[in-house]
């Protein structure tokens, strides 16, 4: 399984101001290389403890594409920029929530992309758990992680 490369289209491994809950809290651009799959998903989560992840960002069914533009709608289901599926992050909103860790703290937020088979039979809204679980013998690529940092002032 040949692995997928993935950037952040910022060019810090802390995030810009813009896309946290202190500025206009829109997602980052995300730039995907070695695509050998016909979809793809993102989960995008903070490690807040050992075992704890809060979640971000959950999208799926997105045509493979080598960039994810920023700013994407907060829609169940999207059309433009590309047709997607998005679900219900930790903050209990659809789309892309983004850092907002408690002040003084510096929170480590992962990207991970998938490459998927073929389109999820998962409901929009959905969560994170039923997400992973539909992807169960669908994935077919991996991204590693793309990580980024954030602190608020």
């Amino acid at each position: 399984m040949e692995n997928l490369i993935i950037s952040i289209g910022f060019d810090k491994q802390s995030f810009p101001r813009r896309h946290t809950c202190d500025g206009e809290d829109i997602s980052p651009e995300i730039r995907i290389d070695r695509i050998h799959s016909d979809f793809l998903a993102i989960i995008v989560e903070d490690q807040i403890g050992p075992d704890n992840l809060f979640c971000h960002w959950l999208i799926w069914d997105i045509p493979a594409r080598p960039v994810i533009p920023e700013n994407i709608p907060r829609d169940m289901k999207l059309e433009k920029p590309f047709s997607a599926v998005q679900g219900r992050n930790d903050f209990g909103k659809i789309g892309y929530g983004g850092p907002c860790p408690p002040r003084g703290q510096v929170h480590t937020y992962f990207f991970n992309v998938y490459g998927l088979d073929s389109r999820l039979a998962v409901r929009p809204g959905a969560s994170r758990e039923e997400l992973r679980k539909a992807m169960e013998g669908h994935m077919v690529q991996y991204g590693g992680q793309a990580i980024a940092t954030y602190e608020r002032g």
